[in-house]
């Protein structure tokens, strides 16, 4: 009974999909009621610390134990030594998202910050102080963490598993033929994850049976993982997660800290709780990867590509792979009868890169929109009418059809609220009323728009109310809020009619909350849940004769506010909790998955797109930078909570602007540590930093990408507005940075003589 998967119908939208409803979790998060990981304190529990290398490579030849072990209130010290075994090998990647992950199986040393031990307390501060106690001894290598010293190797695969060449034409030939070429080099630094909530488990065994508390993005992946290493069924493994302060794609990865955490509380037959400090968030648990990018644009008399070279440099650990795929960024946006995107890996001593948010396409993206910005520059033309000179109608290479209407009304929209008419073609051309030089640049959006399986469970209740249930992930972007607007839509409901529970792995899966595809991928799950209960509710009142609805199978009905009307006499209509009265008061369970149709995804491109226009403002003596205004333009399908949406637009960009002025991680070379692994020195933007922002919702619907119409958006944002700002520097300043972040003495050494 329940509709197909991939192939319903294009269902209604009425009186809660599409509306700006706030958050439903808003009031607890506000008032502190939400528990996060870290609140949950069960009967008996301990505290654990992980211990972090201070060396970058070597081994650890000796640790104050017993010293640890005395200081009072120390109730264990876990090293190499005693720790108990695991079922799964922890240098054998786990498919399909596994990465290995150091759990203190040998006293080797492959990065700066990797556990070396593990203390279990009492206490939190005795826990910390024993941890201080271990004075470990190493015999240190030399650290290779710069391009120089770093090991190169051609990959494999990139990313999650891409192909790390992909090639359409012949990209000499068009080199041959282009008028004039443009080649230059980009360099994205070290980016690490600084969510709010840090990563942290509260492990609690019963027998053979785990709960686990912690900040998770995939509950039900996870759950299989877990019971993996730990050699139970993945029904035995119970994840609890209704609320996670920030994940950016780390919280998707199992990894060692966590993985230790739960290992000391079955050794010690006691609730343990693990919470990383922010130093230690620089390590362990991923981060975005540095690379070195060199694109080659060859270009005709008329300003049209005749080829686009993108290659990436990017760096992993000496242990494992996970490269940013980020030439592939060229590969959706623009027409080229000559196309090469590839990747080279380098190893170094750090701890294994990660999905972090827009991974791959945020740090290409950032190096391409620089690059058709000085191709465009290269032959005189408005960066915009370059690119509308330039974009594809169909996905480059494959042909496949996408919504290029919609990246068209992207620019032309941003376009005429940001005023870009006005821009002179030249640099250095505009100064505000204190003397500041003044630019204005943009950027492309572009995002894919993957699909996750997912299931759901929608009960009507004898009330006539609802249940609707899903192991959904609300990590700040309101998916408690959107979710459930989606399945009171189709069931008819309104919202506070509907109850909704996420966030704990005994329901159905959600699947990944990930690939900004969440609230495509649970949500249609949900939407399906709906319909089969009121399909089933249906069957009952049209064959029930007492019913108003007796006999209205073939004619149909429509259910609406709690009620199921006649589709061709909405005077007989009747309310869910009478037609479950009569039939015994049984509530009514309607069930739905999630999937995509893969012939459509054969023959469709499927992203979201947008454009991000920006002004910057730099101190023509200081070389300071001020980001002043950003107008972003995006279209992604059918928008289900506006309120939410813009939320995401502006985070993006938000993002962006830390991305091309503030955010790398800086290591000592010497020592191969982060240098500025804390949140004092390792720049984000604060409010006085983000200028005044504008999120426009171009109106798009495609039915192809799954039968509710909608695409992520907690991705796109960044996309465009990285090279939209520096472009809006070069604009100002006369003056183009490859590196980023943008920083003052890039500036001022390269400035143009007065």
């Amino acid at each position: 009974m329940s509709p197909d998967t991939a192939n319903s119908k294009n269902p209604r939208f009425g009186s809660n999909v599409g509306q700006p409803l706030t958050r439903r979790d808003g009031v607890l998060k506000v008032t502190g009621k939400a528990t996060y990981a870290a609140d949950n304190h069960p009967a008996g529990m301990l505290y654990a610390v992980m211990a972090a290398s201070t060396i970058a490579r070597g081994r650890v030849i000796s640790l104050s134990v017993d010293a640890a072990k005395a200081h009072p209130g120390v109730v264990e010290v876990i090293t190499p030594e005693n720790r108990p075994p695991l079922s799964h090998d922890p240098d054998e990647k786990m498919p399909p998202f596994g990465f290995r992950t150091e759990v203190l199986q040998d006293n080797s040393v492959r990065y700066a910050g990797q556990p070396i031990a593990l203390v279990v307390a009492e206490t939190l501060e005795a826990a910390t102080e024993g941890a201080a106690l271990l004075a470990p001894q190493y015999e240190a290598e030399a650290a290779r963490t710069h391009l120089d010293n770093g090991v190169r190797f051609a990959p494999e695969a990139i990313g999650v598993g891409s192909p790390p060449r992909t090639a359409y034409g012949d990209i000499e030939a068009g080199m041959a033929a282009a008028e004039r070429i443009v080649e230059a080099e980009y360099v994205v630094p070290p980016q690490y994850h600084n969510a709010m909530e840090p990563h942290a488990v509260v492990a609690e065994w019963d027998g053979d049976k785990v709960t686990l508390d912690m900040p998770n993005q995939a509950l039900a992946l996870s759950c299989e993982s877990y019971g993996a290493y730990f050699s139970i069924p993945a029904e035995n493994v119970t994840i609890r997660s209704p609320f996670i302060g920030g994940g950016f794609g780390s919280k998707a990865i199992l990894n060692g800290p966590q993985l230790l955490g739960i290992l000391a509380a079955r050794m010690l037959a006691r609730p343990v709780k693990l919470v990383l400090t922010r130093a230690q968030m620089y390590g362990p648990v991923g981060h975005r990867g540095q690379t070195w990018q060199t694109m080659r644009i060859g270009l005709d008399g008329a300003g049209k590509l005749t080829a686009l070279h993108h290659h990436t440099l990017a760096a992993t650990s000496s242990f494992d792979d996970f490269l940013e795929s980020s030439s592939n960024a060229s590969l959706p946006l623009y027409a080229s009868p000559a196309l090469l995107a590839e990747h080279d890996g380098i190893r170094l001593d750090i701890g294994t890169p990660g999905p972090m948010r827009a991974p791959g396409e945020a740090s290409g993206s950032a190096a391409l929109e620089v690059a058709m910005d000085e191709a465009a520059d290269a032959c005189g033309m408005d960066p915009l009418d370059f690119r509308l000179a330039n974009y594809a109608e169909t996905e480059p290479g494959t042909g496949r059809p996408f919504s290029s209407k919609a990246l068209r009304s992207c620019y032309a929209e941003g376009a005429k609220r940001f005023g870009w008419s006005n821009r002179p073609l030249k640099p250095r051309q505009m100064r505000d009323e204190n003397g500041f030089l003044v630019g204005w640049g943009m950027g492309t959006a572009v995002f894919h728009c993957p699909h996750f399986p997912a299931d759901a469970r929608a009960t009507l209740r004898a009330d006539g109310t609802a249940l609707v249930e899903t192991s959904g992930i609300d990590m700040g972007q309101g998916a408690w809020t959107a979710l459930a607007q989606i399945a009171a839509e189709a069931l008819g409901l309104d919202m506070d009619q509907v109850e909704f529970h996420s966030g704990i792995s005994t329901l159905p899966s959600g699947g990944i909350a990930g690939g900004s595809g969440h609230t495509a991928s649970a949500g249609l799950a949900l939407h399906n849940a709906g319909e089969d209960a009121i399909a089933r509710l249906t069957e009952i009142a049209t064959a029930d004769s007492a019913s108003p609805l007796f006999g209205a199978g073939n004619i149909g009905v429509v259910a609406r506010g709690g009620r199921l009307y006649r589709c061709d006499d909405e005077s007989r209509s009747e309310s869910y909790a009478e037609i479950i009265a009569r039939a015994g008061g049984v509530a009514i369970v309607g069930t739905g998955k999630s999937g995509r149709d893969e012939n459509v995804t054969a023959s469709h491109a499927m992203y979201s797109h947008g454009a991000v226009f920006a002004e910057v403002k730099v101190d023509p003596d200081l070389g300071q930078v001020r980001a002043t205004r950003l107008v972003g333009a995006f279209a992604a399908g059918r928008i289900i909570n506006p309120r939410l949406v813009r939320s995401q637009y502006f985070g993006g960009m938000i993002w962006g602007a830390s991305f091309a002025l503030h955010e790398e991680a800086v290591f000592d070379h010497r020592t191969g540590r982060i240098m500025n692994a804390d949140l004092a020195e390792y720049h984000v933007p604060v409010n006085a930093d983000i200028p005044s922002l504008d999120a426009i919702l171009i109106p798009e619907e495609d039915t192809l990408v799954n039968p509710l119409g909608v695409k992520g958006v907690g991705e796109i944002g960044i996309t465009g507005t990285v090279g939209a700002i520096a472009n809006a520097i070069w604009h100002a300043t006369g003056v183009r940075v490859r590196r980023f972040p943008i920083r003052i003495e890039d500036l001022i050494e390269s400035r143009p003589a007065a």
